[in-house]
């Protein structure tokens, strides 16, 4: 485990993952990911969360080292998902006078996911209520769907720290040592991201509280240069661009919309324009959707495939679908050999999305990139920049 100090009576006792490849079996974390559990030490004993079962043991050990042979008063769940709650029933089994903090909708998830007997050990907290542990006192806040409907978060006065559940995550394990910013907004975007109105509405409410660090439940603790994180917080959940640049996002079969794709992307960038490009055939889908998300406008380039289009772009954007994807500039590139059909079923998905305005102008490249499509191109990438 890597040594992360908190505070003297806060103590870290989560794990680093550094096996796993997929999290949530969907997203590649070369660097993997850490568990975030922490030990409240007072005259009452509070542990905030657990960690996903493929840390059970070492976490146990943390955990055992820091008591120093005391026994947990509370366990806080502040989010019911598997891997922060995947030890409840370990946790609960191996101290039977232990008391479970949860909400009205936290309880009801845990019986689903558990067997062991709930009687007589819930104490279930709403909006605003508070838990003295004796110089500490946690105050709970109610946060729905950030990202399931269960969530919480809390903060302890005392000494001014923001147990902010998956919030303010990152992937990749603490001993990596990566930056927050590094993973932080392709953690948000495609694990929260759907939620912005949500998040909004529980910054507001961290806005009334002063914060000296924030203790999220995957990544680092955060203890300066608060408002940085904050501010990326609040932009992303605005559905705001970090970054006024394209996107070129290109799905090709046999290489012709691919280069069609690059020549784009050499046009704009000789006009000053920054642009990131991906080949959504061989690119890690979070990073494309964190792209899209991350440029202020974007490109769609893609093959006609079987009367529709080809599966690597609709993946693309169902998955921006899903996410709630708004607030952008679009153009679109298609390709056919006969009867194109690409174009007609992207701009059926982005015309169903809030807020996207579409380039008048739509560039068809039939089969290989000839001069006249270069000059399409150019034209397309002055549109582009224009909108």
């Amino acid at each position: 485990m890597k040594d992360v100090f908190v505070t003297d009576s806060i103590r870290y006792i989560g794990v680093d993952d550094a096996t796993i490849d997929l999290f949530e079996n969907q997203y590649v974390v070369p660097n993997g990911v850490s568990y975030n559990s922490y030990l409240i030490l007072d005259e009452k004993v509070a542990v905030m969360d657990t960690v996903d079962k493929r840390g059970t043991k070492e976490w146990l050990e943390n955990m055992e080292r820091e008591l120093n042979g005391r026994t947990p008063d509370y366990l806080v769940v502040h989010h019911m998902e598997p891997d922060h709650a995947g030890s409840v029933q370990v946790l609960a089994e191996k101290y039977p006078s232990m008391q479970i903090v949860g909400n009205p909708k936290t309880f009801p998830m845990m019986e689903r996911f558990f067997t062991f007997d709930l009687t007589g050990r819930k104490v279930e907290v709403k909006e605003g209520d508070t838990l003295c542990l004796g110089k500490h006192t946690l105050t709970f806040v109610m946060a729905p769907m950030v990202h399931w409907p269960e969530v919480m978060v809390s903060y302890e006065s005392s000494e001014k720290v923001l147990f902010s559940a998956d919030g303010f995550g990152t992937f990749g394990t603490l001993a990596s040592g990566q930056p927050w910013d590094k993973e932080a907004g392709r953690y948000y975007l495609n694990i929260v991201g759907k939620y912005g109105a949500q998040v909004q509405a529980l910054l507001k409410k961290a806005a009334g509280l002063d914060i000296a660090m924030i203790c999220p439940l995957h990544g680092p603790v955060l203890k300066e240069n608060l408002g940085h994180y904050i501010a990326k917080y609040d932009m992303w959940s605005k559905y705001e661009p970090e970054v006024d640049g394209v996107f070129i996002a290109f799905a090709s079969i046999h290489g012709n919309t691919a280069q069609a794709a690059h020549l784009l992307k050499d046009i704009l960038e000789k006009k000053g324009v920054q642009v990131a490009i991906a080949d959504l055939s061989r690119a890690d889908m979070a990073d494309c959707v964190e792209n899209a998300f991350k440029y202020s406008k974007m490109i769609c380039a893609a093959s006609s495939y079987d009367g529709g289009l080809f599966p690597p772009m609709e993946d693309f954007l169902c998955h921006l679908r899903s996410k709630t994807y708004r607030n952008r500039k679009v153009a679109i590139v298609e390709n056919g050999t006969w009867a194109p059909s690409a174009a007609c079923v992207m701009k059926g998905y982005l015309e169903a999305m809030k807020n996207i305005q579409l380039c008048d102008l739509q560039v068809t490249i039939p089969s290989a990139v000839k001069e006249a499509t270069v000059k399409e191109l150019e034209a397309l990438a002055g549109e582009v920049i224009a909108m």
